[in-house]
This record gives C-alpha cells, structure tokens and sequence, in this order.
C-alpha cells in the first residue's frame, strides 16, 4: 500500500455531559436536512439501481415492467437508502459516526411518480468498550417513509456506533491487513465470471412450494470494490450533500467539522471521504477506504429480488455491518432458507439466513430475512394486497 499522509481532522470525545444531553432527546423526531430523492422518477430509481450494480429490468425497462403484476417500473426496496441514508447525525462533535446495521420491514411497492416523505426519531444509546477504539457508544435511531397518500411503505429500525477518532487511529485494530489485495490473475478472472453469471429469477415465479429448507440462494459477487463503486453508489444515493466549489464551500464554513482539508490535493474535502480518500480514512483510524454499511445492505437487498422474483416480496430484511469493505475487497453475498412457514397473516413465507464473505473468509455482514413467495396450490400472491391502493 503506498504510503500517503494523515488528514488534519476535528476531534472530539464521548463526555458524560454530551450523552446526558442525550437521554433528554430519546423518542425525538430529529429533523432530515438532506433528502435526496424525495420525487421517485425513471431517473433516480436508475441512478440508483446502477450505483449499486442492479441490472434487474424490472427497475429500468418500462416495456418489461408493464407485463408484471406491478404494471409499471418500481423503485428497488433498497431505494429508500436514497430518499436519506436513514440516520441523522446527531451531537458528539468530531467523534466518528460509523452506519453498523439496519432491521427493515417493506409494507408497499414505490412507483414511478410517488413521492416519499421520510422521518428519523432517536430511540436511545447505550455505552460500550471495542477494541476498534477503546470506549463508543451505540446510538439507535428509527426511520419511517411515507408516501404521498400518507400510507406507511417502509420502516427500519437502525443503529450507529460512534467512536473518538483518536483513539481509533492509535489502536490500529485494522493496520495489519494488507491492502490492497494481492489478487492473483486467475482469481480475478473468476471473480469477474461469478459476477456475470448471477442469476435474475424475474418474470418467473419462484413458488412456496418449490422452496425446500436447506435450499441456498445463487450468489450475488461485488468486487474488487474500488473508488468508481463507491461513486456510482454516491451518485444514486447521495448520502451526504454532494456538491462542488461555491456551493460546497458555502457549507463548509458554516459546518466547519464536517469538512477536512486534503493533505496532498489541499482540496476540501466532506468527512464523508472516509470512503473514497485514503488520508481521511486513516484519520478516522482505517488503513484504507471503505464502502458505505447501507451500500452493502443494498446489495444484500439485491441478492433477494434477484431469488424471488418479480412476483415475491421482502418482508423483512435484517444485517449486521460487522467489517469494514475496503477498497481491493470482494465479498460474496449468500443465503440459505432455514425456515418455511404461513405467517399470521396467511402469507406463504420462508426465512433465510445470510451472509456476505470477503475473500479473507470474513462474513462482512451476517443477517436474516423473511420472504413472502406465491403459492400456487393456493393461487396466493403477496403481491395482490400491496397494490389496492395503487
């Protein structure tokens, strides 16, 4: 890895008088300066669907999506990430916010031509020790999106972990991993074939009755990761404002914290560089640029739609960010069924466990989720009560 330099960044601490601040703000509606997409258009759902490496056609192929039972192009459920990234940053100055998990439960379809309206409220924070950087705290926020009918289409359940940047710099719990990957010219080559034969069940439908505990869901391959990922994704999510020289400029002064100074391009740069500059993600005590958690559910999200088809539907997606994705890293998202059931609402349903496995044999991300699929002894579909009021 070459050698660059360390980024001058705002530190803070996690103090006793902050968090009891805190406690006061528990059950608050926190207020969302940043909604990106906010009107659901052909646009915003491609920029989207590409910025994380969808091809499915039901996202982008009106002809296509006018034969399923949506009638109509819809926005992926991992789309929502680009309305807000479903945190609001809030509080402890200069102390590192990292996205660590998301617990999503999808009620309604989004459509071309909707418009969403999202709400964030903290629900509470507990106080721990890691080994990433001594004391941090775990921050729990919830976000809620509404369509423009006032009906609820998803919500999630989130949280944070918040860490003094200093002190994670000095332990230096990642600095040994060597990066970026020394691939070798045959596993990139096979890299590249898994990820070209991914499989998209589209207008196909996937069956309860053809689903079987122990059946496992075709892999979905992302990498090498590298900076034009992280830009794409940036480009149909937008987590953070993204804007360039006055405008920009404008912004930082007022935020002075939110910005830091590039050490080799004395270009500002957001804090949010952590995932594509390398001395702002080693300031915040990271050897090398990482990837976005809600970045990484996405593709998770994508491993599902891709399985059940364009007549399934995620009821329930839940992931754990527990490793960083570096720049270099190539994870493979899975899924096993470990459960096939009717749930109490009479829908036929399986739960899958899943996991998302770098080449260094860690699992980046493991999860759960739940699948509603059609019966077809039944001729039962989870989607017919998600599209009345449509």
């Amino acid at each position: 890895m070459t050698e660059v330099g360390i980024a001058k960044i705002s530190e803070g601490l996690v103090t006793s008088e902050a968090l009891e601040g805190w406690k006061e703000r528990i059950g608050v509606k926190l207020r969302i300066g940043n909604i990106f997409n906010q009107f659901v258009s052909r646009e915003a759902i491609r920029n989207y669907a590409l910025g994380i490496g969808d091809v499915n056609p039901l996202w982008r192929d009106e002809d296509y999506a006018k034969k399923t039972r949506y009638k109509g192009i819809v926005a992926p459920p991992g789309w929502f990430y680009s309305v807000f990234p479903t945190w609001v940053l809030q509080g402890l100055p200069g102390v590192q916010a990292f996205h660590s998990g998301n617990d999503w439960t999808f009620y309604k379809p989004v459509f071309y031509g909707d418009t969403i309206t999202p709400e964030c409220i903290f629900t509470g924070f507990d106080v721990k020790t890691s080994k990433f950087a001594g004391k941090m705290v775990r921050e729990y926020q919830r976000a809620n999106f509404y369509n423009q009918r006032k009906e609820l289409v998803a919500s999630t359940d989130l949280w944070l972990v918040r860490t003094e940047r200093a002190a994670a710099r000095k332990t230096g719990k990642y600095s040994t991993i060597q990066l970026p990957h020394p691939y070798t010219e045959e596993e990139l080559e096979k890299i590249d074939e898994e990820i070209l034969n991914e499989q998209i069940r589209g207008n196909n439908p996937r069956y309860w009755e053809d689903v079987k505990v122990g059946d496992e869901l075709p892999p979905v391959v992302k990498g090498p990761f590298g900076q034009m990922d992280m830009i794409a994704y940036t480009v149909g999510a937008a987590p953070v404002q993204v804007m360039a020289h006055r405008a920009s400029l404008e912004l930082y002064k007022k935020h002075p914290a939110w910005v830091v100074r590039d050490p080799n391009t004395y270009s500002w740069e957001p804090v949010y560089g952590v995932h594509f500059n390398i001395p702002i993600a080693k300031a915040v005590g990271n050897p090398y640029p990482y990837n976005a958690g809600a970045q990484s559910q996405g593709w998770l999200i994508q491993l599902f739609t891709n399985w059940m088809g364009d007549d399934g539907w995620l009821k329930r997606n839940y992931a754990e960010y527990r490793h960083f994705v570096y720049w270099s890293d190539t994870v493979w998202l899975r899924g096993k069924v470990v459960r096939k059931y009717v749930d109490e609402d009479g829908e036929y349903c399986v739960d899958v466990k899943t996991s998302a496995v770098n080449q260094r044999g860690e699992d980046t991300m493991p999860g759960y989720s739940t699948v509603a699929l059609p019966s077809h002894d039944n001729n039962i579909w989870p989607l017919d009560k998600r599209l009345v009021s449509h």
